[in-house]
C-alpha cells in the first residue's frame, strides 16, 4: 500500500520537481511557503499528512485528484463530511452506509 507521503514523492519526481521547488509552491494558511524539511518529513512518513487546505494545493500542483489524496491521508472531503453529518443528524444512517458500500464495490472493481 502506498502511503500519502509515497504518493506525493512519486508524483513530485514524475513532475521533475525538487523538494525545494514543490515546498515553495505549497502555501500554508498564513501565506508562507511550506518548508522543504516539512515536505521531506511528509514524504518519508515522519509526519502525518496535512489537512485539506494543503492537500488541495498538492493536488493542483502535482495534477492528482484531490479526493484520492484525501483518502490516502485518511480524510473524508469536507463536503462529504457535511452531507454525512446532515444525513446522520436526520437519522438516515442507511444513506451513509449505502454510500460506503457503493464506494467499496467500485474501488474493488466489482
Amino acid at each position: 500500500m502506498h502511503t500519502f507521503g509515497h504518493i506525493i514523492s512519486d508524483a513530485r519526481k514524475k513532475a521533475g520537481m525538487s523538494q525545494k521547488e514543490l515546498a515553495a509552491s505549497i502555501k500554508k494558511e498564513s501565506g508562507d511557503a511550506m518548508s522543504p524539511q516539512y515536505l521531506n518529513d511528509i514524504e518519508h512518513d515522519r509526519r502525518n499528512p496535512p489537512g485539506e487546505f494543503l492537500i488541495e494545493q498538492f493536488a493542483k500542483v502535482l495534477g492528482l485528484p484531490k479526493d484520492s489524496l484525501l483518502m490516502a491521508a485518511g480524510l473524508l472531503p469536507e463536503d462529504l463530511r457535511k452531507i454525512a453529518a446532515e444525513k446522520v443528524g436526520a437519522a438516515k444512517y442507511e444513506h451513509v452506509a449505502d454510500a460506503v458500500k457503493l464506494f467499496r464495490s467500485k474501488i474493488k472493481g466489482k
